[in-house]
């Protein structure tokens, strides 16, 4: 099990909870398309960070498919498979939000949205229908898209006197996280990332060192 450990400004207090920091994603937007008895289902994907790009996404697909009459999607963020949501925009409960996700957990994938717009062809589906038509648009979209692994990485600053930049900079060599910014002057300071299970390493290192302060920035 792996655990992460905050240590931020002087104070050097701990935060320590368990996580896992890989997951699987989509590389770059996909898209899909089944058709089923007259309806045709136009699948776009996205891999995603937060949950305030979703709406921007789906406005923009309702404009360009405004004589669609259903635009029903899924989405997942995060490594616990907590923060999720399912939308029918219309179908009946259960029908298409849902099954859009299930393929999204069955793919093992998370930080992603899907997107199923749906034209009604002037036959109804059924319940099962629909179930079967969102989840092999899905499935569609998916399979054309690139999955990949990535890391949940942690950002943080830490600043330092000028006289301990030799220590500080032999513990940045040593551990290599990503260095994004740094500024040395009489009060010396440098932004990195690095991924979650390696933080308490790096910070328990860097708090051993007389005036080092390290404040975590956000998680990514």
């Amino acid at each position: 099990m792996l655990y992460r450990f905050l240590v931020i400004s002087s104070s050097k207090s701990i935060f320590c909870m368990s996580i896992t920091d890989q997951y699987k994603t989509l590389k770059e937007p996909s898209e899909g398309i089944y058709k089923e008895k007259g309806s045709k289902f136009i699948t776009y994907a996205y891999p995603i960070y937060t949950e305030e790009e979703v709406k921007p996404i789906i406005d923009e697909l309702k404009k360009q498919y405004y004589d669609a009459r259903h635009h029903c999607f899924a989405w997942q963020l995060g490594t616990e498979g907590d923060r999720f949501r399912a939308n029918d925009d219309g179908e009946p409960s259960g029908t298409a939000g849902k099954p859009i996700l299930g393929q999204i957990r069955s793919f093992e994938l998370t930080n992603l949205l899907v997107v199923v717009i749906r034209y009604f062809g002037g036959t109804k589906l059924g319940t099962s229908g629909l179930i079967h038509a969102y989840k092999e648009a899905t499935i569609d979209a998916i399979n054309n898209g690139i999955i990949e692994e990535r890391t949940v990485n942690d950002f943080y600053q830490i600043d330092f006197d000028y006289g301990v930049m030799n220590d500080v900079m032999r513990i940045m060599k040593e551990e290599n996280p990503n260095i994004t910014a740094q500024d040395f002057n009489l009060r010396c300071s440098i932004k990195w990332n690095t991924r979650q299970s390696e933080v308490e390493k790096i910070t328990s290192r860097l708090s051993k060192i007389e005036s080092v302060e390290i404040e975590f920035l956000h998680t990514a």
